[in-house]
């Protein structure tokens, strides 16, 4: 997709054997299921594209005065996910919006989408398992008019891997670096959500230990904040609005938290920032399955709440600043999803601080770090 690769330790047509013994079709029949379902008649001749599945790489015309962005994320079984967790659905979609979010971080729109999937042996035998995961990202990229032009299918030895490339325009591409003392901070949505999902999965599967029936119980208590970790909503329809009304001088999404991925915006602005607590959006599910219960679960998610939604990482938000002249053209909502004014950039020297009351300490970047150094 468009074309898989061989394996060097399988003949291509043994391995093809396999497939067809396990599935009853091989993944050149999978990757032609692949290339129906993308040419749709919105997909041909799309923002461009003049070639997309069947040769060795999609062919597109880059529209006059646009800027191309691409982005790519990479999703690994028991890093980003856990099969007892997520549904073959639930991963293509999350692989997916994090890349969809990437592209709306920089004011651009999603054009097309490239699929890379690895599966072991045993889930390419499970029944609509590559296909599930296929359409559970193409169905969100095409949400946002975007459409699956290529990618790749292989086996791995363990784990489920899964990369996700796409690809965007933008009239005016919104940095990270644009920020400047006296710009206004905002954030879509609310924050939190996809940190206390975690714990829901973490409390299920020690549950599980003692009581799979008690597990599957607590499990369907918190649905609904559990899906902030299986189907978070990138915010395409932001993101394309602030690049193209000149709205947002620096962008970042909240893949990391809060407390990073601001840092991450101020390190490349060159600037500080004073964030006030009390206007911080905390997803309301953490507050509201909280207060249906009085458990250890419940005071704890009550309890950190305000934490989760400071450090906790994978929301999928976009947090950006406005110019004070611009702040009365902000929209209060976008197709239902508010933006909260969290604080404001300052001097270099004031550091990134977070104001609790009238004290205000610094806001040391606590988000999720694949390779956290010790200490």
């Amino acid at each position: 997709m468009p074309r898989p690769k061989s394996d060097s330790h399988e003949e291509p047509s043994r391995r093809r054997r396999a497939a067809r013994r396990s599935t009853g079709q091989s993944e050149f029949d999978l990757i032609a299921h692949f290339r129906e379902r993308a040419a749709t008649p919105d997909a041909r001749g799309a923002h461009g594209l003049v070639r997309g599945i069947g040769d060795d790489a999609a062919v597109f015309r880059p529209r006059p005065g646009t800027a191309l962005l691409v982005t790519s994320d990479l999703l690994v079984e028991d890093v980003d996910f856990r099969l007892s967790d997520f549904g073959p659905s639930d991963i293509g979609h999350k692989a997916a919006a994090a890349s969809l979010s990437d592209v709306a971080a920089m004011g651009g729109r999603p054009r097309w989408l490239l699929l890379s999937i690895g599966v072991t042996r045993e889930l390419w035998a499970r029944e609509n398992f590559v296909a599930e995961l296929f359409d559970g990202a193409s169905s969100l990229a095409q949400g946002f008019g975007a459409h699956v032009v290529g990618g790749d299918i292989s086996r791995t030895p363990e784990r489920v891997v899964v990369d996700a490339t796409v690809i965007g325009e933008a009239g005016r591409a919104v940095y990270r670096s644009g920020a400047r003392p006296g710009d206004q901070i905002f954030v879509t949505g609310t924050l939190g959500g996809a940190a206390g999902a975690l714990r829901v999965f973490e409390h299920a599967a020690s549950l599980k230990k003692s009581s799979r029936r008690a597990a599957e119980r607590f499990a369907g208590d918190h649905r609904e904040l559990a899906s902030c970790q299986t189907r978070p909503a990138p915010r395409v329809e932001w993101g394309e609005l602030l690049g193209r009304l000149r709205l947002a001088a620096a962008m970042i999404d909240t893949s990391d938290g809060l407390s990073s991925d601001l840092a991450h915006l101020c390190r490349e602005s060159g600037v500080g920032a004073l964030v006030e607590a009390a206007l911080v959006p905390v997803n309301p599910l953490l507050k509201n399955v909280g207060a249906a219960r009085d458990d250890d679960f419940a005071r704890s998610l009550r309890r950190d709440a305000p934490s989760l939604a400071l450090h906790g990482g994978e929301d999928f938000e976009l947090l950006f600043t406005v110019r004070p002249r611009d702040v009365s053209r902000l929209p209060e909502s976008l197709s239902g999803v508010a933006v909260t004014r969290v604080g404001e950039i300052r001097e270099a020297r004031e550091g990134v601080r977070l104001l609790r009351g009238r004290r205000a300490t610094r806001l040391r970047p606590r988000g999720f770090e694949h390779f956290r150094r010790d200490g």
